[in-house]
Order: C-alpha cells, then structure tokens, then sequence
C-alpha cells in the first residue's frame, strides 16, 4: 500500500511502525477468509483490509476519529486471526493498537459509552473491586434479560449475564508469595504472575498452576501488590493507563530477578501474556524502561511453553477422556502457541481433538462481550456447535476470558488446559468433571510418582 506521511510524521517511532504495516499490505484480501466480524457481517469495512483502509486515512492525515471509524474499529477483536492468515506480515496488532489509542484521544464517545468504558477500566483490573462487582452482577442476575434492552445499559446486562452462578471463594494461596517444593531440591526458579480478574474468576487455575510446578521441584514466587498487566485498558485505546500497569509490574519483577535467579515468568492467562510479551514494544520511547522490559519479555512464558521443558510424570490413570482444545486467539495468534498446549494434553494421557473453525474466535476477547455482546453470542454459539460435534468429555483452554465465555453457551466442563495436567500429573481432579464418570473411574487411581 502507497502511503504519504511526512519525514515530520516518521519521527514518531509508532507512527513510523504503524506506516510500515500499512505499506506491508498488498490489498490481498485473504484476511477477510479468517476475519470472524467479516465472517459474520460481510461489511469490507469490518474487515482487516478495510479497517487498514481507515486507519491509514486517519493516521497519515491526522484525522480526528469519526463516529463510522470508532463503530469499525470497536468491532475489531484484535483476535489476530489476520495476522496469522497475512502472506505479507502486516503487523496489524500494533496497527490497530494505534487506532485504538487515536480514537480514545480525538474521539467523543455518547455518555452512556463513556460512563460504561470508565467503569471497566476501574474495576476488572482490580480484585477486590471486581469481586464485589460479581456479587451484585450475581444478585441482578435474574434482571440481565431487562437492563439488555434498556437504552445504553446493553453492555451492563452482557456484563450481568456473564456473572458466574457461583462466585469462587478465595484461595488460600492468595496471600502467599513463595511456593517451594516439598522435600525435593529446587530445580527451577519462577515468578507466576497472579492477574486480576483470573485468581476471582477461577482461582483454582492458580492453584493448580503452582501445584504442579512445585510438584515438580520449580519454586514458584509472586510480586507482592502486583496489579493487571494493563491488556485491558490496552485493547481501550487508554494508552498512559496501560503504561503505567505494565511499569508498575516490571518495578516489581525486576526487583525480584536482580536478586534471584528466575528461570521465567510463568503467565496462564494468554491475553496477558500476549500483552506483557509486547512490553518492549509498548516502552520503546521510555530509555528507563525499555531494557529492563526486554528482560522481562526475554523470560514471559505461557505455563505451556514453561511445562514443554519439564518432564511431567504421571500420575493419574488417564484414558479415553477426550477432550476438545479450544485454542485462545491471544495464544494461537497473539502468541503463536498452537500445538505445544495438545501436545502436552497428549502426553499425559487424554484423546485431544481439534475443533472445526477453530481459528475463529469464541467472542470473548477482553471486555469485547459484553461491549459488543450482538457479535459474541453469534461467536459464542458457532464457537460451542463446533465444539459439541466433537463430542468431547471436557473442553480445555488457556485463557479466562475463553472459559468464562464458552461456559455460557454449554453444559460441557470447560476447564484450563494447566488444571488437567496437574489432576495427570497427581492432582486434585478440577471440580467441573466431578461427577463425571469419564473422570470419576480414574479420578482415584493413582501411583505415586
């Protein structure tokens, strides 16, 4: 693509990267195959190719974002399938990051939007905040069907409906900070990052996270006052808010491997890991953050890469469970961790098969449903068909948003992918599958490692 920016344009370095993308797309087309809005819509306009269209428009003119432009970009998942699909290596997760954060700043949102944006931002990456908020989502539960359709609270009802219909009491392991083996010598080193919305919605997934590393004689430690790794303000275009989440958690982890020796940083949530491996990217222009970011994404690890160079030994008789993976977009496509996840499920034991579309997104993507709840639910429905025609005993996945998402659509467990590896690896058996008798005839046959 043919761009006209100025040499004064091109000292911006995300300016110039956002340039190089655009001039990188060839008009192709064979994103909007892999696109799931374009899928759907069958608008030019809500696909890859016709959102670069606007995004150059917007940023090579200096164009306050417009009202259609904000519609088109807002419905974008930042799913990343195009980036996986692009033969040109169109860059486009920072291009539509750099929309994102023009629209936030040239573009006046009506109030109800703002109103709904600015209380996201303030209380799903915060703990305690969005534990209290799940308890009143939980007892308006009954009500989400009405505020949908009232004027402007559409994504307070999506918000409502997606509250679990049993809020998770806090883990014990919350307010820990080391995790050793017991009587094994130290292996391994890591730092496990905690998140915000993930230890609230499913603290087991922690929990099963350090069992099994511990179990295997890895140390697992955790920052003291960690906060969100700033993915979600991120993917709202609040640039300075992102920035300062990702800085505060550096300080912390930095501090930690000057003065031990970490082997990674274990991340199981993928949309964070997708974002805290951008790091370096995101403070290019910060000289005092910018090395100690390298390092930091120099050791992020998703659990299943970290799991990859360990050798689990199991310990669960694990047979004939099948189990349908769905792939997370923020690992397959963010993180382009595709075959790592099925391959250690296979390892342990379990039948994995592979689900239909399953490049297409679940609809979950952050605060994308219950912003744009419309699209989700048609996702969310094609996402379970493809799902069920597996016919599987359980589904596993890497990311929460995913499991919270994919829960609401199917009375199939859905569990993340670590919880199943460590009930193999000798375990607790994930609370979803009890019952089952798929998983209940082996649950309790054990050796011992």
């Amino acid at each position: 693509m043919q761009t006209q920016f100025t040499s004064e344009q091109l000292k911006n370095s995300k300016l110039a990267a956002s340039e190089k993308s655009l001039r990188s797309c060839i008009h192709c087309g064979l994103c909007t195959a892999t696109c799931p809005t374009y899928v759907l819509l069958h608008d030019e306009l809500d696909s890859p190719r016709g959102r670069i269209y606007m995004i150059k428009d917007m940023l090579e003119n200096d164009k306050p974002a417009s009202k259609e432009i904000a519609t088109h970009i807002d419905r974008c998942l930042s799913c990343l399938s195009c980036t996986t699909t692009c033969p040109s290596d169109v860059d486009y997760m920072h291009l539509i990051d750099h929309a994102r954060s023009h629209i936030e700043q040239t573009y006046k949102r009506p109030l109800h939007d703002r109103v709904t944006r600015y209380f996201l931002a303030r209380l799903i990456p915060y703990p305690n905040r969005f534990r209290y908020a799940l308890f009143m989502g939980w007892l308006m539960r009954p009500l989400a069907p009405i505020i949908k359709k009232l004027p402007g609270l559409k994504p307070i009802g999506a918000m409502i409906s997606l509250t679990p219909s049993l809020i998770p009491a806090r883990s014990p392991s919350e307010s820990k900070v080391k995790f050793s083996p017991e009587n094994k010598a130290i292996a391994g080193r890591v730092i496990m990052q905690n998140g915000c919305a993930n230890p609230v919605l499913r603290p087991q997934t922690n929990d099963a996270t350090i069992n099994i590393l511990t179990r295997h004689g890895v140390e697992v430690i955790k920052a003291e006052k960690e906060g969100c790794c700033g993915s979600l303000v991120h993917h709202m275009g609040m640039e300075d808010k992102a920035l300062a989440q990702a800085k505060h958690n550096i300080d912390l982890w930095y501090d930690i491997i000057e003065n031990q020796k970490i082997d990674a940083i274990i991340i199981n949530t993928s949309g964070c890991g997708t974002t805290i491996k951008d790091y370096a990217f995101m403070l290019q222009d910060d000289p005092s953050y910018v090395a100690k970011a390298k390092t930091i994404v120099s050791l992020a690890k998703d659990i299943t890469e970290y799991l990859d160079t360990i050798e689990l030994k199991p310990a669960a008789y694990v047979d004939n469970q099948v189990i349908a993976y769905h792939s997370a977009c923020s690992m397959q496509h963010g993180q382009q961790i595709k075959e790592t996840p099925k391959q250690l499920l296979k390892k342990v034991g379990f039948k994995v098969k592979n689900i239909a579309e399953g490049h297409l997104c679940c609809g979950s993507a952050g605060t994308y449903n219950i912003m744009q709840s419309e699209i989700a639910e048609q996702l969310k429905q094609r996402k379970v068909q493809n799902i069920e025609k597996t016919k599987p005993d359980a589904i596993a996945a890497g990311n929460i948003g995913c499991i919270t998402q994919i829960s609401t659509g199917t009375k199939l467990p859905i569990v993340h992918t670590v919880e199943l590896l460590d009930w193999a690896t000798g375990g607790k058996l994930p609370s979803e599958l009890k019952g089952n008798p798929m998983f209940d005839l082996y649950a309790n046959n054990q050796i011992s490692l």
